[in-house]
């Protein structure tokens, strides 16, 4: 049972791939529906499944952080695959089998990640979900834009890998172990090279959440990529990013966690300072989107820099809302592209009286973005400022509420190109049923936990009680 998710996903890997191989080019849809209707099975097994223990000597462990990250990671994908099949895109739909095969590839690395506790296999978890991303960033291969994407991907992704074994590798000289308690309490002792192998785990990893100075393959891989993969790239990967900041740099490292606590703040400092400033020229609604996103990873590095069971909480509690929100906004700026050819943000002109369903749910979701009450992302924010602010970081919350002041400035301006701006065309926007039915989940998401986050909250406080 402690494997029955991974087992899950790779078993239906292999379902998905005899599938298309019994007829990918007749009914390319039928590989998607069988995709999602296994990734819902899964979901709701993973609400099910209570086991917790660990295996093959620690090495691997379920306890609730992981079962918690994992079903973040497979509600993410599960609404990627739905959000897929309303692509009228048929580039995609003649090579199904590889776009979904390669999805729950990279998934299942990511619920590896989630709970490995041992350096070797992080870093072989890290690249079963990484490579599998390079490859979908250039799927569209006839836009020369998004090959020039995915070999920026790949190339920045390389570096990152690159530091990551550089740095493991003087963990391993300094410990002589791989195993992450042996690691965390080598720490106290403060060698050189042992710092010095963590600061290079550090920037490894900052490259795969997007944190500043690390971000700079995400507008570029945004704007070019297909939308309902690039709105699952902005939350899944980067979830098994945090998973592994806090399987490091916080869990069972006692003492030695206060020496990672100001560079989490210096980072996320930084990231929210950049992400924030960059977005405000943007044109183009992905890359508003996606320095958006370096943004919010840099609230989310505020719960790492935190130090406690409140802040990590808080951490997981703000990659719920920030998966509906986000997801659900790449959703409407993919309906409203495929009708208008382009994801710029002048076709969002007199959106709410050409389609005010539509219009609306996108105004939730940058509410939510931005932390107006009463939707989640309000209280997203709200409480990762409060962990922040109970562990002394003032001068970090000051810095952070005043960005989210101007963050506020780029979303409205979205807000006004659909309810000021005259429409070029009255004409309303077509939404295919299965980005209808992500776009409405995500946006109820949005509006009841903004209503009733307490029972979510709760969740994450139990997922990261243990770790402390």
């Amino acid at each position: 049972m402690l494997l029955a998710l991974e087992l899950g996903v790779a078993g239906l890997a292999l379902v998905v791939f005899l599938r298309g191989l019994g007829g990918q080019r007749g009914r390319p849809r039928e590989i998607g529906l069988v995709a999602a209707a296994g990734l819902a099975g899964l979901y709701g097994l993973s609400l099910l499944i209570d086991a917790r223990g660990p295996l093959f000597d620690g090495a691997f462990v379920v306890d609730g952080l992981a079962v918690f990250l994992k079903q973040v990671f497979l509600l993410a994908t599960l609404l990627a695959v739905v959000g897929g099949l309303g692509r009228r895109d048929s580039t995609e739909s003649h090579r199904a089998l590889e776009y979904h095969m390669l999805v729950l590839t990279s998934l299942l690395g990511m619920m590896i990640l989630a709970s490995a506790r041992e350096l070797v296999l992080v870093f072989v978890a890290f690249e079963s979900m990484s490579i599998p991303l390079y490859v979908l960033a250039g799927f569209v291969k006839k836009d020369a834009r998004a090959v020039e994407a995915s070999l920026k991907f790949f190339l920045v992704g390389s570096l990152s890998t690159a530091l990551l074994a550089y740095g493991l590798s003087f963990v391993y000289g300094v410990t002589g172990s791989t195993r992450l308690d042996v690691v965390t309490r080598s720490v106290v002792g403060g060698d050189p090279l042992l710092i010095l192998g963590l600061l290079l785990v550090l920037g490894g990893v900052g490259f795969k959440v997007a944190a500043f100075p690390f971000h700079m393959w995400v507008p570029d891989t945004y704007e070019a990529a297909a939308t309902p993969f690039v709105a699952w790239l902005s939350v899944a990967p980067k979830a098994a990013g945090f998973a592994v900041l806090l399987r490091v740099f916080v869990e069972g490292a006692g003492p030695a966690a206060s020496l990672w606590a100001g560079a989490a703040a210096l980072l996320g400092a930084l990231t929210i300072v950049a992400g924030n400033l960059m977005a405000i020229p943007q044109t183009d609604a992905k890359r508003l989107l996606a320095y958006s996103g370096i943004a919010h990873i840099g609230y989310m590095l505020l719960g790492v820099a935190a130090l406690s069971a409140h802040g990590v909480a808080m951490l997981l509690f703000y990659l719920v809302a920030y998966l509906f929100s986000n997801m659900g906004a790449f959703m409407v700026v993919e309906a409203v592209a495929q009708t208008e050819g382009s994801s710029a943000l002048r076709t969002f002109r007199g959106l709410a009286q050409r389609s005010p369903g539509l219009a609306l749910a996108m105004l939730l979701f940058l509410l939510s973005l931005g932390g107006i009450p009463f939707v989640v992302g309000f209280w997203a924010k709200l409480y990762i400022l409060w962990a922040a602010a109970q562990a002394g970081l003032y001068g970090l919350v000051l810095l952070a509420a005043v960005l989210t002041v101007v963050a506020l400035f780029y979303y409205l301006l979205v807000a006004k190109q659909m309810y000021i701006d005259a429409p070029a065309r009255s004409t309303p926007v077509p939404v295919p049923g299965p980005l209808l039915l992500v776009v409405v989940v995500s946006a109820v998401a949005v509006v009841l936990l903004g209503l009733y986050p307490g029972p979510l909250v709760d969740s994450a406080l139990r997922a990261a009680a243990p770790l402390f």
